[in-house]
């Protein structure tokens, strides 16, 4: 049987809860007007919630607010990507609070971002999911 790890091709990173602010906006749209928080991100995608749901199959771009702290951080900048929504779950759309979902990148918008996610990941600041 294989596990969720076997299959991912990139590692996937924790994020500490509630400090790695989420805006995403479908492509339609030119504001980030949804504003959630990340769970876990790699260099494919990234597991994130929102106060509205955006259906599976939607893309939309995300502006990613990576937490940092003190002169040791050196690159605060937020990272912007496109990515398409592949699920969500479906028990929290009968709920009043956010909504869990996930998506997979599918291009970095602006030159550096994915370096600088990458960087950022690879700083020994976050623990590598199970």
């Amino acid at each position: 049987m294989s596990t969720n790890s076997d299959r991912r091709r990139y590692e996937r990173y924790l994020l500490p809860s509630m400090y790695t602010a989420v805006a995403a906006r479908e492509l339609d749209s030119d504001e980030f007007t949804l504003t959630g928080h990340a769970y876990d991100i790699s260099r494919g995608g990234m597991r994130f919630e929102l106060d509205q749901p955006i259906e599976p199959g939607a893309k939309i771009a995300l502006r990613i607010e990576l937490p940092g702290s003190g002169a040791n951080w050196a690159e605060p900048r937020a990272v912007f990507a496109f990515a398409n929504v592949v699920w969500i779950e479906e028990d929290d759309l009968d709920s009043t609070g956010p909504v869990r979902m996930a998506c997979v990148f599918t291009n970095f918008c602006r030159a550096g971002d994915e370096d600088r996610l990458l960087k950022r990941l690879q700083s020994g600041r976050f623990a590598q999911a199970a």
